[in-house]
């Protein structure tokens, strides 16, 4: 029997990690942050989707829907959908709610048949079934709401609020809806009632904005496909949006998927964050390990030895730091799920995600080789001379190309993995330029403040020579500081800025020429009225008024949108229906950058006009054909124009503008806008909110800063999750830099100790310790401040499409922080050196 022999390097390797782990407590911590912000993120993406998946058939409210918006299905469309499977139909819209003493409310009114909901239940906080709580007759009916609606206008269930021509009562606080994922984003509380109710209301009128569903369960053997494909043949211009059980959410799904590629480019920070202390572990391991290397290469070790037996080491460790992040991100969708679910929007399915963790764990393996092969390099190449006398002469001599070629390696393999696995490819590249321009430029930072240092005339105060010279010295902590502090203040600074200018653009930052409210659904016989009304009520206010369709494209230069693949930043114009308009000139707001504009009386084939950036994400220029789903009719038209638009006005832009003639007869409605010159106070806003709803209550009101306001909530709960996946990059960063001041401590003891000798007080030590500190921090922090604003800038205005504003409080204030935390961490362990006696150390020396 051949018993099986150990490698001689794993051997060694063993033998050395009986004495324990001292020094690696930083090396394991950032590996396993690291580690475990990508397996989290990639474990938690995975539960949401899952979630979405197996409970689609509820979140869609069936198998299959079919959505209209402006018309109705008509008797053939009805019957068709009957044929294929049990119906239940939905209406939905906006409207004002007002109350007796004159408060008004925007709502989201959600119309349900007796079928409702076909899957799931609806969730009543009296807990009785929703058919027995609404209903009515006449314009006197029973509904339940949100209860936001009860909380924003002081009611309590029994009271009764006016309603288009209804006097709705609001018989209970409407706690969930199996479907309401399917909604989208709502910018007022919901308000159930039947559908007789709704077609009582005055609410339905040509043209309004309504959006009909028609949700089918299909039996057993008819799937969805089956019945789209029914649909499209039978119907090929009803203009139906399909959805599917299988993808009940697809806007959701691909915000959770974009959302979840930035957390994931987060979570790498932090693993690179880590990196930097990987290397520094790795570089103080070394350093310990002198006598030991120099001991195996004075028996014979060769290099090649050397390296394997302490890289064998290094990994060895580094699988133990893999597996405790792989063991906590995995744990993190179940500790949500069964933690926090109640809180949750979203359902979650929590699993364990084997891809997922096999690429986390392939994310910490290269990053423990990228920053280990080049400290462990040195001890490679260096000689048993020169590892004794590296202790005040350090070697400068680089590895053979050849290894560095082998470092090389993974970092190359990193990149790839960053844009293989990314969403969007575009920003992973955009990602990994960056990291490796911060690492560079950091390094480079470094090096020019030890040059600086290095070159500044003799200081004739003692602390502020010592502390100059030991930012230059040999051996200085000076790359590994600015290293990891910097990599973390510019990430904190850039999140900073990000986070603040959200919220500047959706608050502070609306123009002054931006309206007050918009108008919807107004219909055509009651627009001169309407407008007069207003013109009495807000002398001083401009009013702009266009008619509005909504229409959803169908092919694009001859090119169904199934097949057409647009930029992220495009998709959205087809993922649903878009409102239209038509002018006879240019709308305000906007200029003709290509073609020309029609003439007022033109009467020739359709033209239309298209924002140019869209324009070119969908591949479309002057002269080309697009067909649009108007009203249950495909509208051939060809490309007229392109325009710029100034989307940040607030104003009334449309992607596409269409020549008068090309809807002449077609049941329109306007919508308008209402703009104060320089602005005004929510007293005469609310006031002119009131008369318009009592004066035309079949016109919906929304009021900007109420809309703003939603927005801003859901942008605050964004960053907030964006804030906490940060904060492990900074937590990283944070035990880096304790890691890379703590490297320095037997170089500080050394000082200390000969300083002592020399005379120097513990006061005039801890003094020069300080200026060093303050030095190094401050010099990082002016990077950091400067390398963050241009990373939140470039993101804010090519990403985001936001004019940046610096927030110099923020900035300021993140770089304050940054330099008291290198200074607080300097001596924290320099105290401890402090109070040592010289003594026992001389008789080491």
């Amino acid at each position: 029997m051949t018993s099986f022999a150990v490698p001689l390097p794993l051997r060694y390797a063993l033998r050395e990690l009986r004495v324990g782990i001292r020094g690696f407590g930083i090396f394991l911590a950032c590996l396993a942050l690291g580690v475990m912000a990508i397996a989290g993120v990639n474990a938690i993406s995975t539960a949401l989707t899952d979630g979405l998946r197996t409970q689609g058939r509820v979140i869609n409210g069936g198998d299959i829907e079919f959505s209209l918006i402006g018309r109705e299905a008509d008797p053939q469309e009805l019957a068709f959908f009957r044929s294929q499977g049990r119906l239940s139909v939905i209406a939905g819209t906006r409207a004002m709610a007002r109350t007796a003493d004159g408060q008004t409310a925007l709502v989201e009114i959600k119309a349900v048949d007796g079928l409702y909901p076909l899957l799931g239940t609806a969730g009543l906080a009296g807990r009785k079934p929703l058919d027995e709580t609404i209903g009515g007759e006449g314009t006197q009916v029973r509904a339940v709401a949100d209860p936001t609606l009860f909380a924003r206008l002081n009611l309590q269930p029994g009271a009764t609020v006016s309603l288009g021509a209804l006097t709705v009562t609001l018989a209970d606080r409407l706690t969930s809806e199996p479907d309401k994922l399917a909604g989208g984003i709502g910018f007022g509380p919901r308000l159930m009632m039947t559908l007789d109710a709704f077609r009582t209301s005055g609410l339905i009128q040509p043209g309004s904005l309504i959006r009909w569903r028609y949700r089918l369960e299909l039996p057993p053997d008819v799937t969805p496909a089956m019945a789209s494909d029914r649909a499209l043949a039978a119907f090929p211009q009803a203009g139906w949006e399909i959805r599917t059980r299988d993808d009940a959410s697809p806007d959701l799904r691909r915000g959770i998927d974009r959302f979840t590629m930035f957390i994931a480019l987060v979570g790498l920070t932090a693993l690179l964050v880590g990196g930097v202390g990987v290397a520094n572990a790795v570089r103080a391991f070394v350093e310990r390990q002198r006598n030991s290397i120099a001991t195996l290469k004075t028996l014979g070790a060769g290099s090649n030895l050397v390296t394997s037996i302490y890289l064998t080491q290094t990994m060895l460790l580094a699988v133990f730091g893999i597996l405790i992040g792989l063991a906590l991100g995995a744990a993190l969708p179940f500790i949500i799920a069964y933690g926090f679910a109640d809180y949750l929007p979203l359902p979650i399915t929590p699993v364990i995600n084997p891809a997922g963790l096999a690429l986390a764990a392939a994310y910490g393996v290269l990053t423990a080789l990228a920053f280990s092969l080049l400290p462990l390099g040195r001890a490679r190449e260096i000689g048993v001379s020169a590892l004794f006398r590296d202790a005040i002469a350090p070697s400068r001599r680089w590895p053979e190309p050849m290894f560095l070629v082998l470092a090389a390696l993974p970092v190359v393999a990193l990149v790839a993995l960053a844009v293989v696995f990314a969403t969007d490819r575009k920003v992973a590249l955009v990602y990994v330029g960056a990291a490796l321009g911060a690492f560079i430029l950091l390094r480079a930072v470094a090096s020019l403040l030890m040059a600086l240092a290095r070159r500044l005339p003799r200081a004739h105060n003692t602390p502020l020579r010592l502390a100059v010279t030991n930012i230059h010295r040999p051996g200085a902590a000076t790359p590994s500081v600015v290293l990891s502090l910097g990599l973390g203040l510019c990430l904190l600074v850039t999140l900073t800025l990000i986070d603040g200018n959200i919220r500047h653009q959706l608050s502070a930052a609306i123009p002054d020429k931006a309206p007050s409210f918009f108008f919807v659904d107004i219909r055509r016989t009651d627009a001169p009225r309407f407008e007069a009304f207003l013109k009495k009520a807000a002398p001083e206010a401009s009013i702009e008024r266009v008619p509005m369709l909504r229409g959803r494209i169908v092919s694009v230069n001859g090119t169904p949108v199934e097949q057409v693949k647009p930029p992220p930043d495009v998709a959205w114009v087809l993922s649903g229906d878009r409102g239209v308009t038509f002018a006879d000139k240019i709308p305000e707001g906007s200029r003709v950058i290509d073609g020309r504009w029609w003439d007022p009386d033109y009467a020739g084939p359709p033209l239309v006009s298209l924002e140019q950036d869209i324009a070119r994400g969908l591949g479309l220029k002057v002269g080309d054909p697009i067909v649009v789903n108007v009203l249950g009719r495909n509208v051939t038209a060809t490309v007229g124009a392109l325009r710029k638009l100034e989307w940040q006005s607030f104003g009334i832009n449309f992607v596409l503008v269409y020549s008068p003639n090309t809807f002449k007869g077609a049941p329109v409605t306007d919508i308008a806008t209402l703009t104060y010159p320089h602005g005004a106070d929510d007293a005469a806003e609310l006031g002119l909110l009131k008369q318009v709803a009592d004066a035309f209550p079949m016109i919906t009101t929304v009021r900007i800063k109420d809309a703003l306001q939603s927005l801003a909530e859901l942008a605050g709960q964004l960053a907030a999750a964006i804030r906490i996946a940060a904060s492990i990059a900074l937590i990283a960063s944070i035990l880096v830099l304790a890691g890379a001041l703590a490297a320095g401590q037997n170089s500080r003891l050394y000082d200390a100790v000969i300083l002592k000798v020399l005379g120097a007080t513990r006061g005039r030590i801890l003094l020069a310790f300080v200026l060093e500190y303050g030095l190094l921090g401050l010099a990082t922090a002016i990077f950091g401040v400067i390398a963050g604003t241009a990373c939140a800038w470039l993101i804010v205005t090519y990403l985001m499409n936001f004019t940046f504003t610096f927030l110099p409080l923020q900035a300021l204030t993140a770089a304050f922080g940054a330099l008291v935390l290198t200074i607080l961490f300097g001596l924290a362990g320099t105290w401890r050196i402090l109070r040592q006696k010289p003594a026992a150390h001389l008789k080491s020396l």
